[in-house]
């Protein structure tokens, strides 16, 4: 298909004005009518409106003047006001059939500017940045309520209840929630200061500095707002606290777990984000498919989850998604001929169809009393949130033993971590290998931005520092920071799996107690690959780099 040139485009410009549509509508035509990448579009653009671009790493420079166009009117528009570091004073803009645009700013401003032309991408992710720090912090700089504790529960996360609130206070913490769900991170962390406290998302598996109020009589405030939300101790700050609260964001509850945790300089707040539809409501549901694993890893997990008995051990460090892959498997096997039932701490999906129970540990509620009431109850399948102790394990290798299919979890760093904390639980080893039929590893990988990602050549010295030789076909790649990804250069996640699929020579291994170098070379030998290796493979089809590979596994 060739591309449009730039008679073509204006001809297209020209028929497109003379419809009667909205110009957000016009412009959304002219991109799918054009033929040309967002770039290429972008220069021809510029150049027919005699116009210079401003690239996003040369935007995220600037600094943003709300103070003349405010965030909500620049967000609806596509288009902000910035100052360079030359001070200069740039309108900066997507849609060119925005033709009130110019006089509407010059009324605004109402001092000289330049116009930018940039894609409107990246035009939305610098707002999109801009707006989680002013959010969360700016707007906690000014009118603060001291003194102020008791205060009305969380009822709706939205722009207006936020504006609405009088107290600063509060406005502070929702505004920190809503600007956390918008940005799908997957924590909140408050870490309180000498001089005020800072706040902090964690975003695809690492934490991202959102901003710091210097203000230090805020930050107990915020922190005992937060406690009264999670129904906590406001006068107790010497010790840890758990609890949990719950928030309306679009029309959904979601479900926030806090853990508070004394510091030398007060108290560190840790929220962690319990979106329960939020899978559910996507476009690929909860399925193996949409975690991002290999063919041959999905093949192989179907085959073990349809077995008709058994335990299936899923192990990796907190927030690798092992809970998110045994929700997957029980949402492809929930057929309505089978009785499931899910104890875990907290009910972190709603599964339809699936009797799903959350642990209580104040009422007497654990997993093993759970578990054994759970039995009771004529399940076909059963999965069991965690094994924390050896009560646990021992009721869950029963279950397996008895004609249940068990998914559990289990924190391990590989899946041959996972033998020795079974058996150093006290676990028979003839019964644990009798009732086990295949332990997974993940974790979950970034993977590089779809948007800005480029070739890149692996130089000798990180391939010998990662211990990696790059294949001939090898395509690595890297994003080098556009507005889609925050300027990060990376967008989403993607899984990786190792897996151990137990024969009876293993078994026999296993029960003999058999050293681990011995087991991992025949695991090796009858097809199992390392966690680390799958993750390179990723790296030499360009979907995620070295450098996460190295943060995300170990080197060996």
């Amino acid at each position: 298909m060739m591309k449009t040139t730039a008679p073509q485009l204006l001809t297209l410009i020209r028929t497109l004005r003379q419809q009667q549509s909205d110009p957000a509508v016009k412009y959304r035509q002219l991109e799918e009518q054009a033929q040309l990448d967002g770039q290429s579009l972008l220069n021809q653009l510029a150049e027919l409106f005699a116009v210079e671009t401003i690239a996003y790493e040369e935007l995220v420079q600037c600094s943003p003047v709300f103070d003349l166009l405010n965030f909500s009117e620049a967000m609806r528009r596509h288009c902000v006001l910035v100052r360079n570091q030359q001070e200069q004073l740039l309108l900066v803009y997507a849609n060119v059939f925005d033709d009130s645009l110019t006089a509407w700013v010059v009324e605004q401003a109402k001092q000289p500017f330049i116009m930018k032309l940039a894609q409107e991408a990246d035009i939305n992710g610098f707002l999109a940045s801009q707006e989680e720090s002013m959010r969360a912090v700016d707007s906690a700089l000014t009118d603060v309520v001291a003194g102020q504790q008791t205060v009305r529960l969380v009822e709706d996360l939205s722009l207006h209840s936020i504006d609405r609130d009088e107290s600063q206070v509060v406005r502070l913490v929702r505004s920190t929630l809503y600007d956390a769900l918008k940005a799908d991170a997957s924590d909140i962390h408050i870490e309180t200061l000498p001089d005020g406290l800072a706040i902090k998302y964690r975003l695809d598996g690492v934490l991202n500095p959102m901003g710091t109020v210097k203000e230090s009589g805020l930050a107990e405030q915020i922190i005992s707002r937060i406690k009264v939300m999670a129904e906590l101790d406001i006068t107790e700050t010497r010790v840890p606290q758990d609890g949990r609260f719950r928030a309306h964001y679009k029309g959904r509850e979601i479900d926030f777990r806090v853990s508070v945790m004394p510091s030398v300089h007060g108290e560190d707040v840790v929220i962690r984000v319990l979106d329960k539809k939020s899978l559910t409501e996507s476009g690929q549901g909860l399925s193996l498919d949409a975690l991002g694993f290999d063919e041959q890893v999905i093949s192989t997990l179907r085959r073990h989850f349809r077995h008709p008995y058994g335990m299936i051990l899923v192990t990796g460090p907190t927030g690798s998604g092992k809970t998110t892959s045994l929700y997957a498997a029980i949402s492809e096997i929930n057929s309505g001929l089978d009785k499931i039932i899910t104890i875990e701490d907290p009910v972190e999906y709603e599964l339809a169809g699936v009797l799903q129970i959350p642990v209580n540990e104040k009422k007497g509620l654990s997993f093993a009393r759970g578990l054994r009431s759970i039995l009771r109850h004529d399940p076909d399948k059963i999965m069991v949130g965690e094994i924390r102790d050896p009560e646990t394990a021992q009721i869950a290798v029963q279950s397996a033993l008895t004609g249940h299919l068990v998914f559990t979890t289990v924190h391990a760093n590989n899946v041959f971590d996972v033998l020795g904390r079974f058996l150093n639980m006290g676990v028979d080893p003839y019964s644990f290998v009798s009732a086990l039929n295949v332990i997974i590893a993940q974790r979950l990988l970034r993977t590089n931005c779809s948007g800005c990602s480029e070739p890149l050549l692996l130089t000798a010295e990180a391939l010998s520092e990662a211990v990696a030789s790059a294949p001939t076909d090898a395509t690595p790649k890297q994003g080098r920071g556009c507005g889609l990804c925050r300027g990060t250069g990376y967008k989403g996640r993607r899984a990786v799996a190792e897996i151990l699929s137990l024969d009876d020579e293993l078994r026999e291994m296993i029960a003999s107690r058999a050293p681990i170098s011995q087991i991992k070379a025949y695991a090796q030998q009858q097809g199992t690959r390392l966690l680390r290796h799958a993750a390179l493979d990723l790296v030499w089809k360009g979907m995620t780099t070295l450098e996460e590979v190295n943060r995300v596994t170990a080197v060996g």
